[in-house]
């Protein structure tokens, strides 16, 4: 509508505000959907059931606990899996990045370079956050691009490296994890 097509004053302000109104409804709509809209872990892995869970302990605290889920039964490693820790405790981003960093070291010593190792911290860096207990990061595993991961509520970051994707998860599914009973648990071979 043009000032010049207004049979009035008050039409022209009338009509004005009620587009004013209904733009700004619009961009709150687009804003709080957004988040809301943004793919969960579970859109990733539609058909997805629980394979099995177990509770991390150090020194006797719970630290988190685990859940792997996948489509494929009995679990396949090369098929598309999440795994789900809920955590226990406070843990900062940088503790749980440095922690990560250090079973990938433990798990494959000098196989990858510092310059890989770097660019891979960096990587969990930009896409964990802090967490407080009851809080949640999912991975999703997705073979040949790499992984996602995910808070509650929103994607965190996506990680287009299938072996950096290999390397985090084999944190806790490759047989040498450092707890074999929480392997065990998750892959379901054990209650």
């Amino acid at each position: 509508m043009s000032f010049s097509s207004c049979y009035g004053k008050a039409d022209c302000i009338s009509g004005c505000f009620c587009r004013g109104v209904a733009a700004c409804i619009l961009l709150a709509v687009a804003l709080f959907a957004g988040p809301a809209q943004a793919a969960g872990w579970r859109d990733d892995l539609p058909q997805a059931h629980l394979q099995g869970s177990a509770g991390l302990r150090w020194f006797g605290l719970k630290i988190y606990d685990a859940s792997l889920w996948s489509a494929a039964t009995p679990f396949d490693p090369e098929q598309p899996f999440a795994l789900e820790l809920t955590y226990q405790r406070s843990l900062s981003r940088a503790r749980i990045v440095q922690t990560s960093m250090d079973e990938i070291r433990r798990l494959f010593g000098d196989r990858y370079s510092n310059e890989q190792l770097q660019r891979w911290e960096a990587d969990m860096t930009r896409a964990f956050t802090d967490v407080n207990e009851g809080d949640q990061l999912t991975g999703v595993y997705l073979p040949g691009i790499g992984c996602r991961f995910y808070s509650r509520t929103r994607l965190l970051a996506e990680v287009r490296d299938a072996e950096f994707a290999r390397a985090f998860f084999a944190i806790w599914l490759d047989p040498r994890t450092r707890d074999t009973q929480l392997r065990n648990r998750l892959l379901g071979a054990e209650k």
